[in-house]
């Protein structure tokens, strides 16, 4: 749950520390990322690509840049296949240092096509503390692994609340993220607080992550930032070596 607030912020946060960041919004039914970044301009076209947009230091390329807010997106599994392989192939990405993808809840066709398409993707597993959705991001997981990505990571959203006595309640329970992460043999890499501030940022186009860097949540998603960027690549790929 809330796995694009935390796509967002942390693209935010690891693009305030340096980094050339991107975000391919692959949740093509259920697209937010263009909103929650305030970004209310399309694409521009550059002979034959896409050039994305860029709010707060990130570029993005979403299904909401092409369809109306309204609009319900009915595709079968080859549709989504091709407008993935468009997104990827026909938009002008440059070099960034991390392409984030959003995907979609669920074990579906697009986890399958972003394998086929991104062999070298790595996965960062986001759950909330309750069981119910740690068995449901477990099964994800599990699907990465089936198509040999690597998973690195899991991020606990909405593990605390804390209230105006200054005390941290645990509306949602507690542990899942560190169950899940001990199950799959990685890192819990952070946990997400439950703020009406992460709601309100989403809904304004500004994250957290900007609008108030320095409080519980930004501070959070800067920590993962870091965490994130000290794991490194999980596979080192030579130029070298390719097969021409």
């Amino acid at each position: 749950m809330g796995k694009s607030t935390v796509t967002v912020n942390l693209a935010v946060a690891l693009a305030r520390q340096g980094a050339s960041v991107a975000i391919l919004d692959a949740d093509v039914y259920g697209f937010s990322v263009p909103s929650m970044l305030g970004i209310d301009r399309p694409p521009v076209l550059l002979g034959d690509l896409l050039v994305p947009p860029v709010a707060h230091g990130v570029r993005c390329i979403s299904m909401g840049f092409f369809v109306d807010d309204d609009q319900a997106v009915m595709w079968r599994g080859p549709m989504l296949h091709k407008a993935l392989e468009q997104f990827l192939v026909d938009v002008h990405w440059g070099k960034p240092d991390f392409l984030m993808l959003d995907l979609p809840p669920g074990t579906g066709d697009v986890a399958m096509s972003i394998a086929q398409f991104v062999p070298r993707a790595e996965v960062l597993v986001v759950t909330t503390p309750q069981v119910a959705a740690e068995r449901v991001a477990q099964r994800a997981a599990v699907l990465a692994r089936q198509l040999r990505l690597p998973v690195r990571g899991v991020v606990e959203n909405q593990s605390w609340f804390t209230g105006d006595d200054g005390k941290r309640y645990e509306l949602f329970g507690h542990g899942g993220g560190e169950t899940l992460a001990k199950s799959l043999g990685v890192a819990l890499l952070g946990q997400i607080p439950f703020l009406t501030t992460l709601r309100q940022a989403g809904d304004s186009g500004v994250p957290v992550a900007v609008s108030d860097p320095e409080g519980e949540a930004g501070r959070a998603f800067a920590s993962l930032a870091e965490r994130v960027v000290a794991l490194g690549p999980g596979r080192v790929y030579r130029s070298e070596l390719s097969i021409g």
